[in-house]
């Protein structure tokens, strides 16, 4: 019996901060915005937990609504931060768990 041992390699440029944040969002394909939450976010992208029934796949392009207090839309000028990214990979492993899965997005 052979085994197979897989090697992982760290690609990551930016240090990630784990944070939980109200998320929109909106996928070109399915022509409409899907609600979640980030799990972890860097300045080259973010990790985003979204419903199952999200029909994303890496090599998606998609825009993210990061929505702003009223204090801090205030001071900034506009409502939401919005942020395009490509899909590079889409977790599976909370499906069972919470009905989720896990979006990792690369900003452009």
């Amino acid at each position: 019996m052979t085994q197979v041992l897989e090697t992982s390699v760290e690609n990551r440029n930016f240090n990630r901060t784990d944070l939980s944040w109200p998320v929109s969002l909106w996928l070109p394909e399915a022509n409409r915005f899907f609600n979640g939450r980030t799990i972890n976010v860097a300045k080259g992208g973010a990790l985003l937990s979204l419903p199952m029934s999200t029909p994303v796949r890496p090599g998606h392009v998609v825009e993210i609504n990061f929505p702003r207090t009223v204090n801090l839309a205030k001071k900034k000028g506009q409502f939401a931060r919005i942020k395009t990214g490509k899909v590079i990979r889409v977790q599976r492993d909370s499906l069972i768990s919470d009905a989720t899965i896990g979006v990792a997005v690369q900003f452009a």
